[in-house]
């Protein structure tokens, strides 16, 4: 058995602490990753503070993984050790459901295993990014390219793959308008996505305080929720990542005919619409979650290709507890990122 030290929370209102977990030996198909840096998402803060209500402590959070690997199974092909990798969301699905074998995992239908917080195929409580290292089968893991540094690339594999998979699948690119609702961790990856892709972005904000940013990241337009009105029937595409309730109904109006908006944010309360905001335009309403393993892998070269990272705030382990404070808040530019070696010495 290999053992790894990491930060864990052992209720949902204690703080961080180090403790030390245990990972499976390397099987026939099994990564070894060391990890470098592990991403801090909003999803941690829900998980270790229980405000999902199925969290089992301790709790090891993390599903932004970016590492080194530091060996392989015998049948574990196209990756070795040293290579950069990377792990999101998920670390096992079923495997054989129909969406699993169309390389869609994140949506599997009877399997699906989460990064952290979750019970594996062999009973046990997984543990997550916040950790020393981790063993993972290679279908999970993901080649993070050269020119990705890894620290930049951790939030990739949770924000970059749940902004990738919507503006790919509903044809973000040229001759389309996109409007990103919220510049935030998930936005402001979305925002240089959509650019790259060809397609005209606007940034849905609150206020005008983050305009410099969206517009030196690629938005092409930015509006605040005071232009609303005067934004009627202008776009083809929203994908909205607002964790927060909100006017949907409002926003659909922004739709031209045959547009789709896309939800990302699990509110904690429902979202009401006018059903006359859907039927104007013929408009559509869908959800997206993070994509499968061959989408994840796309992503991450199609960044690379285009020099897109996220923005980060590199964190030592002692600073976790008050990055949650903050996250919760809504206090970061953009994305809190752990660098695992302070680990040791937390």
């Amino acid at each position: 058995m290999i053992t790894a030290e990491a930060r864990a929370m052992t209720g949902p209102a204690t703080p961080f602490r180090t403790i030390t977990v245990e990972r499976r030996d390397v099987g026939p198909n099994d990564v070894l990753v060391e990890i470098a840096y592990a991403g801090v998402c909003h999803t941690d803060v829900h998980h270790a503070r229980a405000e999902f209500g199925h969290t089992h402590y301790p709790i090891v959070p993390g599903h932004e993984i970016a590492g080194v690997v530091r060996e392989v199974g015998p049948a574990v092909s196209g990756l070795a050790v040293g290579d950069h990798v990377g792990i999101g969301c998920l670390v096992d699905s079923c495997r054989d459901c129909a969406v699993c074998r169309a390389g869609q995992e994140s949506y599997c239908r009877s399997g699906k295993v989460l990064t952290y917080n979750a019970i594996g195929r062999d009973g046990q409580v997984t543990f997550g990014g916040y950790s020393e290292r981790v063993v993972t089968d290679q279908r999970f893991v993901a080649r993070v390219p050269q020119a990705l540094p890894l620290a930049n690339a951790a939030p990739l594999l949770c924000a970059g793959i749940t902004m990738y998979q919507p503006l790919r699948h509903w044809g973000a690119g040229p001759g389309k308008r996109v409007g990103i609702l919220g510049f935030g961790g998930l936005g402001h990856v979305g925002v240089q996505i959509s650019y790259a892709l060809g397609a005209h972005t606007t940034v849905l904000e609150l206020t005008e305080e983050r305009r410099a940013d969206a517009e030196r990241l690629g938005a092409d337009d930015y509006r605040t929720t005071a232009d609303l009105a005067a934004l009627r029937d202008s776009f083809d595409l929203i994908v909205s990542t607002v964790p927060s309730a909100y006017d949907l109904s409002a926003h659909l109006d922004l739709l031209d005919f045959d547009g789709t908006f896309v939800n990302l944010g699990v509110p904690d309360e429902p979202l009401r619409i006018d059903p006359y905001a859907l039927l104007t335009n013929r408009r559509k309403l869908a959800g997206s979650m993070s994509g499968g393993m061959p989408e994840t892998q796309e992503m991450l070269d199609f960044c690379a290709q285009h020099g897109i990272t996220a923005e980060i705030e590199v964190i030592s382990a002692k600073e976790l507890d008050d990055a949650y404070d903050r996250l919760a808040a809504g206090d970061v530019r953009y994305r809190f990122v752990l660098d695992v070696a302070t680990i040791a010495a937390a």
